[in-house]
């Protein structure tokens, strides 16, 4: 019976929920309140990001939410549109379709089922350990350039621009902004920046516009032809298929899949890792895989694009007080109600104030110092994410570039890196400790002895360097008859391991010398062993310990000089 409890806890992660009783309740609708009234301006602005119809943001903040709330480990993650999978959707698509068409609907439909469903397999096959092959510098790249693209693409909206760049640049001209739709962009903007600074958990955005929107409505703006929101359907969303779709437009969505897949689930990591440090538990990314793979499901079957975790948003829901997935729950009922009752409020909310929206939740993406901290720690590293910064910009609308170049630029680094091991001479350092020979000028530790350690696994990627260290010393200095390794780092060899090892052996017997094994871990000892090369006889000595290596080395017979 309790194998069956725990697999479905396993299965269904929300019946592990806290029973709620009335103290959980009435801080988890506070919670949920909040970001509520975050979810519905954010995700009609985002939707106007991906170029989608703006009611589809609801869309997307509402079932998705839910599914993901029901079936993810992190239960108080704010899942919904986000402005980086936005950007990322309307970018790939562009060229491909006009932004609001039903080609453009389906497209995005099915980057969010073909993401999904990725997401979904990879959690069932527990490879969560994939995010591994990303590391900081290259989402730090990708993410300026991303927060910058972003912004690019927000300030005709935000500033009223009628007319495109290069017409101002040309013939500059207030003529050429609706100065109405720019007052309400810009200070829309200010009083947002200024609300997330002394007060980041209150839900400026759905006050601001809220306000904007009666002034709209009070000006008669959407009478005299400013850009507003307009009409939004109101009910629920209705089931969705977009439609097969020609092999031309398919294959065009392979690579936005694959980078919004992981895009979308690096945004949930760097949530969940919060959420899970807040916690003290351990992050089970699977299944937060899962939950998120289903709400990406769950958004193109009706008729939305891709969601994500936010990480303002998230990180909101925790300030709040948010102790489960009960605060989600009340979020989603917010957004319900929304859809349900209240989309004619947002008419006559103009479209610069949406840009604002956006504008500020990207800002806190961006910082400068962000290469140089790099370039302090590691150069390579900083210049990676560099590259990966440049191409992204570079690229756009295609960005997707700009990750998968990273992606492999660091996969090479870390494959120079694991072909290039650290491989030392050591000596006696005054102070006991085994260290660098040449480094800090010490004496051999044993006369015709090669005492040699290297910092890394015995494997296919190491075995060459470690036999190209050895011979090319013993080929010049031919009086050399002793190799020692200091093995305790060595904690893993594969078949070229094993090979390498038993050609440095047959070297060590040809020339009647002895390898030495130091600290020789109990795995690849096993190996070792399997192989018959740790049998016992001439050529071979092995110690538990340095100490004991030691001992033995300094008690080599000396070389006879010659009269």
């Amino acid at each position: 019976m309790a194998f069956s409890a725990a697999s479905l806890t396993r299965w269904f992660p929300f019946l592990s929920w806290p029973r709620p009783d009335r103290a959980l309740i009435k801080g988890e609708f506070w919670a949920g309140m909040t970001v509520g009234l975050m979810l519905v301006p954010q995700g009609v602005a985002y939707a106007a990001l991906a170029g989608m119809p703006l009611v589809t943001g609801i869309y997307a903040s509402l079932i998705p939410a839910l599914v993901a709330v029901l079936f993810s480990a992190s239960t108080r993650l704010g899942v919904g549109p986000t402005a980086l999978t936005s950007l990322l959707i309307g970018a790939s698509l562009t060229g491909l379709a006009e932004p609001g068409s039903a080609q453009w609907v389906a497209m995005a439909a099915w980057i969010a089922l073909l993401s999904g469903l990725l997401q979904l397999v990879m959690g069932m096959a527990r490879f969560g350990w994939l995010l591994n092959l990303v590391t900081s510098p290259v989402l730090s790249g990708f993410t300026q350039a991303a927060a910058l693209l972003i912004l690019g693409s927000q300030l005709a909206a935000l500033t009223g621009l009628r007319s495109d760049w290069g017409a101002l640049l040309s013939t500059p001209s207030t003529g050429l902004f609706d100065l109405t739709a720019a007052a309400f962009g810009l200070g829309s903007l200010a009083l947002l920046i200024l609300a997330r600074r002394w007060r980041p958990n209150f839900p400026a955005a759905i006050v601001v516009v809220g306000a904007a929107g009666a002034l709209s409505w009070a000006l008669h703006y959407a009478d005299a032809g400013g850009a507003v929101v307009g009409a939004l359907p109101s009910g629920l969303p209705a089931p969705y298929w977009p439609g097969a779709l020609p092999w031309s437009s398919f294959s065009a969505l392979v690579m936005p899949v694959l980078v919004v897949t992981l895009v979308s689930f690096l945004e949930t990591a760097s949530s969940a890792k919060v959420e899970s440090q807040r916690s003290g538990e351990r992050w089970n990314e699977n299944q937060d895989l899962i939950g998120q793979g289903l709400a990406k499901i769950s958004s193109g079957l009706f008729g939305s694009f891709a969601t994500s975790a936010s990480f303002s948003r998230s990180a909101i829901n925790l300030y709040a007080g948010a102790k489960s997935g009960w605060a989600t729950l009340f979020a989603i009922a917010l957004v319900l109600v929304v859809l349900l009752w209240l989309t004619p409020a947002l008419y006559h909310v103009p479209q610069s104030v949406l840009a604002a929206v956006v504008v500020t939740a990207v800002t806190s993406l961006i910082k400068p110092g962000m290469l140089l901290r790099l370039w302090r720690v590691s150069r390579v590293e900083a210049v990676i994410g560099g590259i990966t910064f440049a191409l992204t910009l570079a690229t756009a609308p295609r960005m997707y570039w700009g990750v998968l170049v990273g992606l492999l630029m660091n996969l090479s680094h870390f494959l120079y890196q694991r072909l290039h091991p650290r491989i030392i001479e050591v000596g006696l350092h005054p102070d006991g400790s085994l260290r660098d020979r040449h480094l800090w000028h010490l004496p051999a530790l044993a006369p015709r002895l090669l005492a040699l350690r290297m910092d890394a696994e015995l494997d296919f990627a190491s075995a060459s360097a470690l036999e190209r260290r050895v011979t090319e010393h013993l080929a010049t200095h031919p009086d050399v008859v002793h190799l020692c390794l200091m093995a305790q780092p060595i904690n893993r060899i594969d078949v070229t391991g094993v090979e390498t090892f038993a050609q440095l052996l047959a070297l060590l017997q040809s020339r009647g010398g002895t390898l030495h094994l130091s600290g020789l871990k109990l795995p690849v000892e096993q190996v070792l062993r399997q192989a018959g090369l740790l049998e016992p006889g001439t050529g071979l000595a092995m110690y538990r310990t340095d100490a004991e290596a030691l001992v033995a080395l300094q008690q080599l017979p000396q070389p006879v000089e010659r009269v």
